[in-house]
């Protein structure tokens, strides 16, 4: 198969239909659409897996994810073709139609064209109508998530400058958001702490207490996390005897990585590159919120290390 980056946009779309359609009925048939893009490019093996932090510039200078654009149309082809509906913001629920759906990608985008074509060009042909007669619509409006995707990139821009140490700091602050009790005296140095980054306490129930592991890799997210890493750190969590194992990067984890952290009996979470994005955002931390979906950077990632 061809590898998606590949291919050209439309192929990208109508690649995506199918994959999409398989994940909503894994999931019960309904997600977000951030977790459902997420478990596409997971389930495709063609799909690398670091387009969800592979950022490119536009010639006005924006920031965007290419990837984005693909998921999001083929989305919007689905609902056009009325597989999929839109019950609110963010969510994305199955049809009947796209229930009983159980064709090729093939099948899926011939139908979906026969359709959706007629209805993309009568939605084009309104937006120019509308840019005709409204002086203060621009022709080049900013969409919500146009606003997200810049700041984002603006975010992961600034994780990559900080030094490791400072890196490692904020991910103990994040885990400290997460109710996890920072241990003082272990992960805390830049060397010699047994290949930790942070350990610390979390209470499970009332009155049991387990340790957790943390890893901090803060990578070019060109260079994705593997899964020699990830048995580095969990021979890490054997030498603290730590029960949960937290693995965070500005980078994303190949898929052996992914399966090599649910192996054993004790599962590491994983936050990549764009889960450690929104967390921050989640948490606010060092970060303030302005509207609904931006957000200015604080002094610390300005302030030397």
């Amino acid at each position: 198969m061809d590898n998606f980056m590949n291919m050209g946009r439309q192929d990208q779309e109508a690649f995506l239909m199918k994959p999409i359609i398989e994940q909503l009925k894994q999931s019960g048939g309904q997600a977000s659409t951030k977790d459902l893009k997420r478990a596409v490019v997971e389930s495709e093996e063609s799909i690398p897996a670091n387009v969800l932090t592979s950022y490119k510039t536009s010639r006005n200078g924006r920031r965007y994810l290419p990837f984005n654009y693909a998921f999001n149309f083929a989305v919007s082809n689905l609902i056009m073709a009325d597989m999929l509906e839109r019950p609110k913001l963010g969510i994305v629920t199955l049809t009947e139609k796209g229930r009983l759906f159980k064709g090729t990608g093939t099948d899926l985008s011939k139908s979906f064209y026969k359709l959706s074509l007629p209805l993309w060009q009568e939605r084009s042909r309104n937006n120019k109508e509308l840019k005709q007669t409204t002086n203060n619509v621009k022709e080049n409006d900013e969409t919500d998530s146009d606003i997200e995707e810049e700041w984002k990139s603006n975010l992961l821009h600034a994780l990559l400058n900080l030094s490791p140490g400072k890196f490692e700091l904020l991910c103990r602050a994040l885990v400290t958001k997460m109710n996890v009790d920072i241990d003082e005296t272990i992960g805390t140095k830049l060397t010699g702490d047994g290949g930790l980054d942070g350990y610390g306490y979390i209470r499970t129930d009332d009155f049991r207490t387990a340790r957790v592991a943390i890893q901090a890799k803060r990578w070019d997210p060109n260079n994705s996390v593997s899964s020699p890493e990830i048995d580095k750190f969990r021979g890490a969590m054997d030498k603290f005897r730590a029960e949960y194992g937290i693995f965070i990067t500005t980078s994303t984890f190949t898929r052996d990585a992914i399966k090599a952290s649910r192996a054993g009996t004790r599962v590491i979470t994983l936050i990549d590159g764009d889960h450690l994005l929104d967390l921050i955002a989640k948490y606010e931390l060092y970060v303030t919120k302005k509207v609904i979906t931006t957000y200015e950077l604080d002094d610390f990632f300005e302030e030397e290390n």
